[in-house]
C-alpha cells in the first residue's frame, strides 16, 4: 500500500513539474522576443493628434533622416562613382611577343608585312584597355558609365564604351579594313590566343573609396538643443515633427542601451507575460482541468497562446508588414472545434494582451482583435466544410472593417481624412483565415485530435474498410448503419458529439468480418455456433472486440474509433452463452471470466450513447411484436440493466441523459417498426 501512494505521489509531482516547465518555456520564449524598447513609449503617427504633455528635449540630438532621405542620396553618389581598375603593361609585350615568335616565317598565304600589321592592331587594343567578359558585362550596361584605370602612379577616367573585352577586341580585329578581306586566312591564326585581358577590377582600391563616398553623407539634418520644444498636446504631428520624435526616441534607445533599463524593460515583460499566464493557469486548473489535465490540449493551449505573440514580435522588431494581416482568428477558431468557445476566448483574450505588449496602438489592436475572435467563434461552432472557412473569413473580414471604421469616426471629422490602408491588411488577414482548413490536418497529427472533417471522411462508407464490411457482412453493415442513427439522434438531444457516435457506430462491429457466418445477423440458415461448445462459442463472439482492434490498427483508424470498438460491450458478459452454459451445469461454480467481454467500460457519454443503441438495436430484432408496450419495456430493462450492473460508472452521463435516451430510443424504434396500439381482451 506504501508503494502504490508513493508510486501515485511521484506520478503527480511529476505531471505538476511537467505543466509547470510548459508554462515557463511559453513564458520565456514570448520574452525572448518581445522588442526591447526601454524609456518612454510614445504613439504617434504624421497627421494624427499628439495625445501626451508637452514634450521639451532633455539633452541635445541630432534630427536623424529618414531611411529613404538617405537611400536617395547614396544611390546619387554610388550613380557616379568610378570604381578602380588595374592596368597590366606587361600583358601587352607578352602577348605580342608570342604573336611574333608563333608567326617570326610569315602568315601562310598573306604576304609578309601583314605580321606586323596584326602587331599594329594588337597594340592598339591593348592600349584602349581588354577586360575579362564577365567583369565587361557587369560594367557595359551603361555605356557612359566611366571607370578609374590605375598605370602606375597615375589614373585616368575612361568611358567603359571605349575599352574592349576578350571577344571584342577579337570582332575589332577582323572588322579592321585591312585585315577583313583576308578574314578567312586569319580565322586560321588562332587569333584569339593572343588577346588576353590587361585590365581587371581591383576590388580593395574600389570598396575603399565606395565605403568612404558614403560615410560622408551625414546621417542628421539639424538638431534638437536641450530645452527645446518639440510638440506639444493636441499639435497636429507633421512630417518634420515626426523625424524628430523618432529621432528622440532613437537617442533615448541609443542612450539606455548600456544602462539598466534594459534589464528593467525584460523583468517588466517577464512580469506582465507570467501573470497573463498564470491567469490563463487558472481558469484551465478552476474551469476546466480536464483540458488541464491531459498533456496534448494543454500543450496546444499554450502553442497557440506563444506562436502568435513570438510572430508579431518578430515583424515589428523588423519592421515588417503590418500586424494586422496575421490571421489571430484562426486560434480561437481551433480550440473552439477541438475543445469550447469559453475557453477559445479566453485563450484569444490572453494572446491578444500579450500581443499588444509589442504593438504600436494597442487600444486599437485589441478592441480590433478581441472583436475578429467572438465572430471567429460565434460563426464557425465547428468546422466540417471548406465553405464554412470561407463564410467566416468574410464575417471576420466585414466585422473588423466595420469596428476600425467605427474607431476611426471617433477620432476623424472626416470620412475622407481617414487612413484606409488598414483595411486591405483586414483583407489580407481574411485571405490567410482560409488556410485553416488544410492546418486543421497539422494540428490534428501535432496534438493527436480529431475534428469533424476527419470523421465525416472516416464515415463515408465507400471508404475501403466500411465498403469491405458491406460486402462481406451485410448484416452487420446494416445494423451498424442502424445504431448509428438511433446515437445520433440520442446525442442531438443530449448536446453530444453527433458526429463522432455516427463515425464510432460505423466502426464499432468491424471485428465481426473475419468470421462473419458466425454472428445471426449475417446468417440467412443455421447457426455454426449451435456445433460448439458454450465456451469456444462465446470465445468467437467475444473476439469480436480484438479483431476490431486489430483492423483498426490495420486501416490506422484515429484511437476515438479504437475506443468505441473497445468500449460498446464493456466488461459485460455474452448473456446467452453464460446463462446456457450454467443450466447445462447446474452443479458447476461457473466462471465469468470465458464469457466476459475485456472492456474497458465506456468513458465518455459518446461511448455510452453507443453501448445503449448497440444493445436495443441488436435485442429489438428478438421481439415477438412490435408495439408501444414491448418496446418500451424492452429500452427500460436493457438500459436499466446497464445502469445497475455499473457501466455507466466511469463516464460523465447523468440520468437526465439516460432518461432522454430511452425515450429518443423507444421512439425512434417505433418509426421504425410502425407499432400498433395493443387492443384490448374482450372479458368473459
Amino acid at each position: 500500500m506504501t508503494e502504490k501512494y508513493n508510486s501515485s505521489d511521484k506520478r503527480r509531482w511529476r505531471n505538476i513539474l511537467t505543466r509547470t516547465a510548459i508554462i515557463a518555456a511559453a513564458v520565456m520564449l514570448i520574452v525572448w522576443f518581445l522588442p526591447r524598447e526601454s524609456g518612454p513609449q510614445f504613439r504617434y503617427d504624421v497627421g494624427k493628434p499628439w495625445m501626451y504633455g508637452s514634450l521639451i528635449a532633455r539633452f541635445d540630438f541630432p534630427i536623424y533622416k529618414t531611411d529613404e532621405a538617405i537611400k536617395t542620396e547614396q544611390d546619387s553618389i554610388l550613380n557616379n562613382f568610378e570604381p578602380y581598375y588595374s592596368y597590366n603593361a606587361e600583358q601587352e609585350k607578352l602577348q605580342i611577343a608570342k604573336f611574333k615568335n608563333a608567326f617570326a616565317e610569315g602568315i601562310s598565304g598573306l604576304p609578309p608585312e601583314y605580321v606586323g600589321i596584326i602587331t599594329d592592331r594588337l597594340h592598339r587594343l591593348y592600349q584602349a584597355g581588354i577586360m575579362d567578359p564577365n567583369q565587361y558585362s557587369e560594367i557595359s550596361k551603361d555605356s557612359t558609365r566611366l571607370i578609374r584605370v590605375i598605370s602606375g602612379k597615375n589614373a585616368s577616367s575612361i568611358q567603359v564604351n571605349c575599352i574592349y573585352s576578350t571577344m571584342t577586341a577579337y570582332e575589332q580585329l577582323f572588322a579592321d579594313e585591312k585585315l577583313s578581306p583576308h578574314r578567312q586566312a586569319l580565322q586560321r591564326c588562332n587569333l584569339n590566343e593572343y588577346i588576353a585581358a590587361n585590365i581587371t577590377y581591383d576590388k580593395e582600391r574600389s570598396e575603399t573609396e565606395r565605403n568612404d563616398l558614403l560615410s560622408s553623407i551625414a546621417i542628421a539634418s539639424g538638431m534638437v538643443l536641450t530645452g527645446q520644444k518639440i510638440i506639444d498636446r493636441g499639435e497636429i504631428v507633421d512630417d518634420h515633427t515626426y523625424r524628430v520624435l523618432s529621432s528622440f526616441e532613437r537617442e533615448m534607445t541609443r542612450r539606455s542601451a548600456a544602462s539598466s533599463e534594459i534589464s528593467s524593460t525584460v523583468a517588466g515583460q517577464t512580469l506582465f507575460v507570467t501573470i497573463m499566464m498564470v491567469l490563463f493557469t487558472c481558469y484551465l486548473v478552476l474551469f476546466r482541468r480536464d483540458y488541464f489535465n491531459k498533456l496534448r490540449s494543454m500543450l496546444m493551449l499554450y502553442v497557440m497562446i506563444t506562436l502568435f505573440p513570438v510572430m508579431v514580435s518578430l515583424m515589428v522588431t523588423h519592421n515588417m508588414l503590418s500586424v494586422y494581416i496575421l490571421p489571430f482568428a484562426i486560434a480561437p477558431i481551433f480550440i473552439r472545434v477541438f475543445m469550447d468557445s469559453r475557453t477559445a476566448f479566453i485563450a484569444h483574450a490572453v494572446m491578444v494582451l500579450i500581443c499588444a505588449a509589442a504593438v504600436k496602438y494597442q487600444y486599437e489592436f485589441i478592441i480590433i482583435q478581441l472583436v475578429a475572435g467572438l465572430v471567429a467563434i460565434y460563426s464557425l461552432r465547428e468546422l466540417s466544410q471548406r465553405v464554412q472557412v470561407l463564410r467566416a473569413a468574410l464575417l471576420i473580414f466585414l466585422a473588423s472593417c466595420a469596428i476600425y471604421f467605427a474607431l476611426q469616426l471617433m477620432q476623424d471629422n472626416s470620412v475622407l481624412a481617414m487612413d484606409h490602408s488598414m483595411y486591405t491588411y483586414f483583407a489580407m488577414n481574411g485571405v490567410f483565415l482560409l488556410f485553416a482548413y488544410p492546418l486543421m490536418l497539422v494540428v490534428e497529427k501535432t496534438f493527436g485530435f480529431i475534428s469533424d472533417v476527419t470523421l465525416i471522411e472516416l464515415s463515408n462508407t465507400s471508404k475501403d474498410l466500411l465498403r469491405e464490411l458491406s460486402e462481406v457482412a451485410p448484416g452487420t453493415f446494416q445494423h451498424s448503419i442502424m445504431v448509428s442513427n438511433l446515437a445520433v439522434a440520442i446525442a442531438n438531444k443530449i448536446g453530444a458529439r453527433a458526429q463522432e457516435v455516427r463515425t464510432g457506430a460505423l466502426y464499432h462491429d468491424i471485428g465481426k468480418m473475419p468470421n462473419a457466418a458466425f454472428f445471426t445477423e449475417n446468417q440467412a440458415g443455421k447457426n455454426p455456433l449451435e456445433k460448439m461448445t458454450r465456451p469456444d462459442a462465446a470465445k468467437i463472439v467475444i473476439s469480436h472486440v480484438s479483431e476490431g482492434l486489430r483492423l483498426a490498427d490495420k486501416y490506422d483508424l484515429p484511437g476515438i474509433i479504437k475506443d468505441f470498438i473497445a468500449t460498446h460491450h464493456g466488461t459485460g458478459l455474452t448473456k446467452y452463452f453464460y446463462i446456457t452454459y450454467q443450466n447445462e451445469h447446474p452443479k458447476e461454480a461457473v466462471d465469468p471470466r470465458p464469457f466476459t467481454y475485456p472492456g474497458p467500460n465506456p468513458f465518455t457519454r459518446e461511448q455510452a450513447i453507443l453501448m445503449m443503441a448497440d444493445t436495443v438495436e441488436a435485442a429489438s430484432r428478438s421481439l415477438p411484436e412490435y408495439t408501444e408496450e414491448s418496446i418500451g419495456q424492452l429500452v427500460n430493462r436493457l438500459i436499466d440493466g446497464q445502469v445497475s450492473e455499473g457501466y455507466f460508472t466511469d463516464c460523465p452521463i447523468t440520468f437526465h441523459d439516460i432518461r432522454v435516451a430511452k425515450q429518443v430510443l423507444t421512439e425512434r424504434l417505433k418509426g421504425i417498426y410502425h407499432t400498433r396500439i395493443s387492443y384490448p381482451e374482450l372479458k368473459k
